[in-house]
């Protein structure tokens, strides 16, 4: 069987091994494929993996051999989805592999915003704690976690670890999400509708899908309903986010901050506004990309190919 990943360095920038797919048939990786490149890479291949390079209608129909698309992440908006069904074509995603290190980005993110460990270690760095005549400072206000309102919009399993660690920090958790369901240790989280929760919540956390109801949930509109001193995080999609509302928002005082690491368009443009925007945190979609998640990644990959070929599917989404 022959086995193409068309996008590899991204999962494996040189510190994983590829073994577990090499054993599965006869395997060729590229760091990266252009749109252009993907039908003459794929030409006779059974199994394509592909992590952000798109899999159209146009290059199935270009690929008569094709049995298999593994997508190399949880999201597979990047495969033409019904086109391969009409083939027989299986697509599989990865899901899962990533819940800890995403809910450790979140509190990065959130306890950066509670105490600058950077910019006063910088500080500090420079001279400016031996120039001092006090025992301490602080160059921004500091801020405790208990007994602020965490709002979670999204109740999946990354929702609900970050709601975990949030009531382990004393904070109270309350909940947006489609179908709300008590889940066990969770029992003193609050369900709200959409609008109280941005008009309660002292910080407010993404992780929920990107579909037509959550494209560009936080606009002009819910970013007023929002308290002066809230803070906005968002691991989960950047279409979610009508970005130069939110830059506004930032830059007029509307909001206190936020913190992505997602965005629209991946990268953005050096002129995006919001590398530009007041108290905006922005790191390049890394959440998923520590070792171990990476290399869970991998595995699952892997076994995701191994049930196919023993017929026995799994992580289908198609």
């Amino acid at each position: 069987m022959n086995i193409v990943v068309l996008d590899g360095y991204t999962l494996n920038p040189g510190d994983l091994s590829w073994d577990e797919l090499a054993a599965l048939g006869q395997l060729t990786v590229y760091e990266r494929t252009s749109p252009d490149e993907i039908v003459e890479r794929a030409a006779g291949v059974e199994v394509v993996l592909t992590n952000k390079t798109p899999i159209t209608a146009e290059a199935i129909q270009q690929l008569p051999e094709l049995k298999y698309i593994g997508v190399l992440a949880t999201g597979y908006n990047v495969v033409d989805t019904a086109a391969a069904a009409e083939r027989g074509i299986i697509v599989t995603n990865v899901p899962d592999y990533s819940t800890y290190s995403v809910v450790q980005l979140v509190f990065a993110f959130l306890l950066e915003h509670c105490h600058h460990v950077g910019e006063h270690s910088e500080a500090v760095h420079e001279g400016r704690w031996s120039a001092g005549s006090d025992f301490t400072f602080s160059l921004y206000p500091l801020h405790e976690l208990a007994g602020k309102t965490l709002g979670v919009i999204g109740f999946g399993q990354i929702g609900q670890q970050v709601a975990r660690v949030a009531l382990a920090f004393g904070m109270n958790v309350a909940v947006h999400t489609r179908t709300a369901k008590v889940i066990p240790g969770l029992e003193d989280v609050r369900f709200l509708p959409a609008d109280k929760l941005f008009e309660l919540s002292d910080v407010i956390s993404l992780h929920c899908p990107l579909t037509p109801d959550t494209s560009g949930m936080i606009n002009r509109r819910s970013l007023q309903l929002m308290k002066k001193n809230a803070f906005l995080i968002n691991t989960a999609r950047g279409g979610h986010i009508v970005e130069q509302d939110l830059a506004d928002a930032l830059n007029e005082g509307v909001i206190a901050g936020a913190a992505l690491d997602v965005l629209a368009v991946e990268p953005p443009r050096a002129d995006h506004p919001l590398l530009r925007a007041r108290n905006c945190i922005i790191t390049p979609h890394l959440g998923w990309a520590t070792v171990d998640a990476r290399r869970r990644l991998m595995s699952i990959a892997a076994a995701n190919l191994r049930s196919f070929q023993q017929n026995l599917i799994v992580n289908k989404v198609n």
